[in-house]
């Protein structure tokens, strides 16, 4: 008989305190679930929600990502979460509501969105 993998362990954790990181492009949305220390718990996306192209980069795809993210948090036992949030996309306000509705508690809200101090010289204006 072929032997199956075992199954990852999932520990319980210590702390009932977690980091939501939304990193939300143009393009697609990302949200990450971490420990207070920053280690990876879980992640999700657009595309990991079931879209791709264009669709990855919607609100609801967003919303979708954010909902899984907050069922699992709530299984590992995480009650209150700060956010981190960083980019332009459209799905960053849709996944802090979709957190907040599945019932964690939001201590911290951070825009964390890096802004250049007229640092590099920008790309050349295209012409249409």
């Amino acid at each position: 008989m072929a032997k199956r993998p075992a199954a990852k362990k999932r520990r319980k954790l210590t702390s009932d305190k977690g980091i939501v990181h939304i990193k939300s492009s143009f393009n697609n949305t990302i949200i990450t679930l971490t420990d207070p220390d920053g280690n990876t718990l879980m992640w999700t996306s657009g595309g990991t929600a079931g879209y791709s192209g264009s669709k990855k980069s919607t609100p609801y795809a967003a919303q979708l990502g954010a909902d899984k993210i907050a069922k699992e948090a709530i299984k590992l036992g995480i009650t209150r979460v700060g956010i981190e949030v960083k980019g332009p996309g459209s799905g960053r306000e849709a996944a802090i509501r979709t957190i907040q509705a599945a019932g964690l508690t939001i201590e911290t809200l951070k825009d964390i969105t890096p802004l250049p101090h007229n640092g590099c010289r920008p790309r050349r204006r295209r012409r249409v």
